[in-house]
């Protein structure tokens, strides 16, 4: 649930300098308020969640911290709540990353690594936050993004200060680290490798009890894994939507406007001749005649301009004005006194000589004002109903600024108001069974509407200059557990999971622990006393797995291990969500063949280059925590998380 979160923390990229950034700016400027926080101060234990060298790190950081991570996990995972953040280990996470980064920080301090002001400044001047519309640093953009999150300066410059020192320590560690070429050959011949083995799957529910719990045993349980029941927000929202066709009496075009649109574009009326041309341009005017003569006896334009070493421009439409300000007007002269196909009398412009054939003359005709007048009374006709249209929203914004509901609104322009029904910020309709989800009409404006107060009507285009909606939210169900009786059929499928999952793994540690005696798998099996499903034997390749794992495919569990396992081991392993377990035995290893000269080997070299210097990092990481000392204080965070949560859990 909080892979992406995890993989924002744990990265590559993250693991070295990610944490320079991670809590206070990067954080903050992404969402939430750091001035709202003072309410931290004297809470169980003192408002200090740890202790890290010298330095305390104190409640309003962590939880200004865990509300912007989840803001973050939220952008890829909209149903999100802080419930299930935290209940997934969130806090613990983040509090690690505060506690990591503040150790490094200390420990730069003390020896005499600083980041001094002018390079806090660079860094300051290249925060998108700061930036003006020019792309530039811009010193009111800065004040007012600071203002409206509550950050002083002299914080701002502390945080920046502390991750300017992480990259100092961290950076050196993982740079530059290769790897012997011999080591790189060999591991590029595990990438080319094929593994088979076969999977043995012992599902929970094969195992569970036969019996159903009493209604004392399911409360308990119930109790016991609350957390893994919690109910996304859901929210009601009512809206109607209209087009151009909610705009009534729409004076149509008069006379008088249709005769001033004709003669202010009098120009687009009147006749018109252009030309296609294609023309060669050359230094002396006896250039051209000699080209001109060449064609007259029977040689192409461009076949004479290519025996020069020049090129025969072919040019699209051109009136007599634009031919005359794009060269000049004897050219246009000369052009427009030649006849389709025709090879017109060499002219001059600022380029030079002009040779030039018209290859096709296009004439439109003039109109006058009757002609023009259906497409101009079109024209204005849409004009007239877009600004109607424009002047309609203004009105219905001013009446719901005044007070007046949804259905009122509606009312007074003839649509009709509708319901979602219990709705996700994802889109889905929570309690229908097929995972339906809203119509496009009302998808642009869900991620609004779950930021609304409920009875607060607001107006929206919902589809380009096409369509609009007035839409208002009508009941708020927030995220909590769902009540036993209401899901008490998920909870009894849950327990039986659970139930059956223990068992299934002590029969599937039993037949791993038979089939390294020797037992053959058809007995081990037979001695599990369940109905199992029938073998399954499974094989990929590395670069196989590789190439699914860049696309974004799952791979089956058991397909991942057997790439850690030893030819002829077996290994027990379980399966996601408690389904089950599996035993996996691998079979065969089928190395790969890598030539000597292979670019295989180079890029493996650089690869374990990378992965051996964040080892690096990590590891020195670990070491200055140890250095540096801390101490966390457990009744602070408990009182964060209470807080987070809205209260005593």
């Amino acid at each position: 649930m909080l892979s992406i979160f995890r993989k924002l923390l744990h990265s590559k990229v993250g693991a070295v300098i990610g944490i320079a950034f991670l809590v206070l700016i990067a954080l903050a400027f992404a969402s939430g308020d750091v001035a709202n926080n003072a309410g931290f101060g004297g809470i169980g234990g003192g408002n200090k969640v740890a202790k890290v060298g010298d330095e305390s790190i104190d409640a309003a950081m962590l939880s200004q911290s865990a509300t912007a991570g989840l803001d973050r996990v939220k952008q890829e995972q909209p149903t999100m709540s802080m419930r299930a953040f935290l209940s997934a280990g969130a806090l613990d996470d983040i509090l690690q990353d505060l506690i990591d980064r503040t150790a490094i920080a200390v420990f730069g301090k003390r020896n005499g690594i600083v980041a001094g002001n002018r390079l806090i400044d660079s860094e300051i001047a290249t925060m998108g936050a700061f930036q003006g519309p020019d792309g530039k640093f811009s010193e009111s953009a800065y004040r007012v993004a600071m203002q409206q999150r509550g950050i002083s300066e002299a914080l701002l410059r502390d945080d920046l200060s502390q991750g300017l020192i992480a990259r100092q320590l961290l950076v050196p560690a993982s740079f530059g680290t290769k790897l012997p070429r011999q080591l790189a050959t060999r591991y590029a011949g595990l990438l080319q490798e094929r593994r088979e083995g076969t999977v043995v799957v012992l599902p929970s529910l094969v195992f569970g009890p036969k019996d159903k719990p009493t209604d004392k045993q399911l409360a308990e349980y119930y109790k016991a894994h609350t957390d893994e029941f919690i109910r996304p927000e859901r929210r009601i929202v009512r809206y109607a939507t209209f087009g151009e066709d909610a705009v009534k009496n729409v004076p149509a075009p008069t006379d008088a406007e249709i005769a001033a649109r004709y003669n202010a574009n009098k120009a687009q009326y009147q006749p018109v001749q252009r030309r296609r041309i294609t023309q060669v341009i050359v230094p002396t005017e006896a250039a051209a005649k000699a080209v001109a003569a060449e064609v007259s006896g029977g040689t192409s334009l461009e076949k004479a301009a290519q025996e020069k070493g020049l090129s025969a421009a072919n040019l699209e439409y051109y009136t007599k004005p634009d031919l005359a300000a794009q060269f000049s007007p004897a050219v246009a002269d000369a052009v427009f006194a030649a006849s389709s196909g025709a090879l017109a009398t060499p002219a001059k412009s600022a380029l030079g000589w002009h040779v030039t054939r018209v290859d096709e003359v296009q004439d439109r005709k003039g109109r006058s004002l009757a002609e023009a007048r259906p497409e101009i009374s079109e024209q204005i006709a849409v004009e007239k109903r877009r600004a109607a249209l424009t002047d309609l929203l203004a009105s219905l914004e001013d009446k719901f600024d005044d007070g007046a509901t949804l259905g009122e609104v509606a009312k007074d322009i003839g649509i009709q108001v509708q319901a979602t029904g219990q709705v996700t910020a994802d889109g889905k309709l929570y309690l229908d069974k097929e995972g339906k989800t809203v119509s496009e009409t009302i998808g642009p404006v869900l991620k609004t509407a779950f930021t609304m107060e409920p009875q607060e009507p607001q107006v929206a285009e919902t589809e380009r200059g096409k369509t609009f909606a007035i839409y208002d939210v009508q009941e708020v169900f927030p995220s909590a557990p769902a009540p036993l009786a209401e899901i008490k059929n998920d909870v009894l499928l849950s327990y039986a999971i659970d139930k059956g999952y223990a068992a299934a793994k002590a029969a599937a540690v039993k037949m791993q622990a038979a089939l390294k005696k020797g037992t053959s798998l058809e007995k081990a099996m037979a001695d599990a006393g369940r109905p199992l499903p029938p073998v399954q034997r499974v094989g990929m390749s590395r670069p196989d797995l590789s190439r699914a794992q860049q696309a974004g495919r799952e791979i089956p569990p058991p397909v991942r291990l057997m790439f850690s396992m030893a030819k002829g081991s077996t290994k027990v392993q379980a399966a996601p969500n408690r389904r089950g377990w599996f035993v996996v035995t691998l079979d065969a290893i089928k190395p790969g063949e890598v030539a000597d000269n292979s670019p295989l080997i180079g890029a493996t070299q650089r690869e374990l280059g990378q992965v051996a210097g964040n080892e690096y990092a990590q590891a020195l990481r670990k070491a200055i925590l140890g250095d540096v000392g801390s101490e966390k204080n457990e009744t602070a965070v408990r009182a964060v998380r209470d807080q987070l949560l809205g209260g005593p859990n």
